[in-house]
């Protein structure tokens, strides 16, 4: 999601959630310079970030809220619809976020 001039990013160890009731672990990563928004491909053993890196949806980002514990958006993917939620947890370490899909209708946080 390009905020500020960069890419912010969150590893989801699982797939995405696409419905409301299903809530997901994301660890945030490291910002990165928005030239990287096609990037796809292998990260080698050894190197910061080692694996495969594969871009999962593309589309549209609408940031609704935020603040350092929080943000409220909407996405506008081929896959991924709707309003989302990312909410800092203490859940291994500090770079540990929740998200889930947002009720339809619901107006704050």
């Amino acid at each position: 999601m390009e905020i500020d001039g960069v890419l912010k990013s969150w590893a989801l160890p699982k797939e995405p959630p696409q419905v409301e009731g299903i809530k997901r672990l994301a660890i945030q990563v490291e910002d990165h310079p928005i030239d990287y928004a096609s990037f796809e491909g292998m990260i080698p053993e050894g190197n910061y970030g080692a694996g495969t890196v594969k871009l999962w949806d593309k589309g549209e980002f609408k940031l609704e809220d935020q603040d350092e514990n929080r943000m409220v958006f909407e996405l506008r993917g081929q896959k991924m619809k709707g309003k989302f939620v990312l909410v800092k947890t203490k859940y291994k370490g500090q770079n540990s976020w929740l998200f889930f899909k947002r009720k339809e209708g619901l107006l704050t946080f």
